[in-house]
């Protein structure tokens, strides 16, 4: 790492000065195997000369994700967005799903591949999660079923949206995305609701390069998932009105394979740089690092702050741009949230003003690099350039507002 020290405010590098990093630092886990292990794996695919079409290596990761999660099934996925599509069409749902829009815009879009309308629910402004009170505060009579977010490896408070869902008749799945490797009451995210779809996203701790799957204990919605994700006949076929091909690849397979090998030194890793980083800002004005229950299993992935513009003395844009300014490619999550995003915020225009909590967080929460590519002493400098932004607030302002300020979307 070469490093700059900034001394001036015009050493920034939102002010042409030179940037504290050589090379970008990125969000995102981007956790890779050593080249020798996936050569060998992909290697064995050569010599069987298969594939796709559920092969050897997919069997393998089902069988071993089902075990790693404690549920009887996992069905993996070429995507985690597909996977999503595939458990709304298993689950046989109509109508509509309530879901937050504090999410990533694949969530509702994966609601409307299936044909289906999003219910926009607001969020708790402490876990970031959908509750009970919010669901009932949105829902309406053609909701069949509600799609809770596991945001952050927070886990949703499952209970009292079963309790809902029992009580109105409504099927429970999750989008657990975030949450491989998090529990709740001791027990592994995987089993809950009817089902739950995890991302093996390049960007996430458990990554397959690009892949999903869905977990559940249901016998015959595991029939009904694997039929959905594909075209051709299976063990498990079942009438499906619509299907699609969803398969995972062998070499996808591969690389989530050595991955789960990996899992537990990466979430070792990420909690050893995710301490590090609240040591360093916990006494900041305006900066709230998100906390995770201690007593819980977490894989953290994720180093979220809440930016105060009133105690920081510049918005949480601002900070991300003068991070930009110094190659620390920090990301604004989730902003707008998905109920200001097209066609959203065209087709359901009276969500625009109805979710308060959803629109400020989207105004303040901020994510810093963390994974394999980051290192403790990038964090280090990470923490010492927000520092100085703080420190420096009042003479970078009028800088900002002066043209120095423009946003990247």
């Amino acid at each position: 790492m070469t490093a700059r020290a900034k001394r001036r405010i015009d050493d920034l590098g939102r002010f042409d000065g030179e940037p504290f990093f050589d090379s970008p630092r990125h969000v995102g886990q981007l956790n890779f195997p050593e080249w020798d292990r996936f050569r060998a794996g992909m290697q064995g695919i050569f010599d069987r000369r298969f594939f796709t079409n559920h092969g050897p290596k997919v069997r393998e990761l089902e069988e071993r994700l089902a075990d790693h999660l404690g549920v009887r099934h996992a069905v993996c996925m070429a995507n985690g967005t597909l996977a999503l599509m595939v458990a709304a069409r298993a689950l046989e749902l109509t109508g509509a799903v309530a879901v937050p829009a504090f999410t990533f815009i694949a969530t509702a879009q994966a609601l409307s591949w299936a044909g289906l309308d999003p219910v926009f629910c607001d969020v708790d402004p402490d876990t970031h999660n959908i509750s009970a009170r919010t669901v009932r505060e949105a829902m309406t009579d053609d909701v069949s079923a509600i799609l809770g977010v596991h945001l952050w490896g927070r886990p949703c408070p499952v209970d009292e949206l079963s309790a809902l869902a029992s009580e109105r008749g409504l099927r429970l799945f999750f989008d657990a995305a975030h949450a491989v490797g998090c529990s709740l009451n001791g027990r592994m995210i995987g089993g809950f609701g009817d089902v739950e779809v995890f991302s093996m996203h390049a960007t996430k701790v458990l990554n397959s390069a690009e892949g999903g799957f869905a977990t559940t204990d249901d016998d015959g919605l595991a029939d009904a998932l694997r039929t959905v994700r594909n075209f051709h006949s299976t063990e498990t076929f079942i009438t499906a009105p619509l299907r699609i091909n969803a398969k995972m690849s062998e070499a996808q397979a591969v690389m989530g394979l050595l991955s789960l090998e990996d899992l537990p030194r990466n979430c070792r890793r990420n909690a050893e740089l995710h301490a590090l980083y609240r040591e360093r800002l916990c006494c900041l004005p305006g900066f709230d690092v998100v906390a995770f229950d201690e007593r819980e299993a977490n894989n953290h992935q994720y180093l979220i702050v809440d930016v105060d513009a009133d105690g920081a003395g510049l918005s949480r844009n601002d900070i991300v741009l003068l991070l930009e300014g110094e190659r620390v490619l920090a990301r604004r999550y989730f902003t707008p949230g998905a109920h200001r995003c097209p066609p959203y915020r065209d087709d359901f225009p009276q969500y625009l003003d109805a979710l308060p909590v959803t629109d400020r967080l989207s105004e303040r929460l901020l994510q810093l690099p963390l994974g394999e590519g980051i290192t403790a002493a990038d964090v280090e400098g990470i923490c010492a350039l927000i520092r100085f932004f703080v420190e420096n607030a009042a003479a970078i302002r009028p800088r900002l507002e002066g043209g120095h300020r423009e946003a990247k979307a």
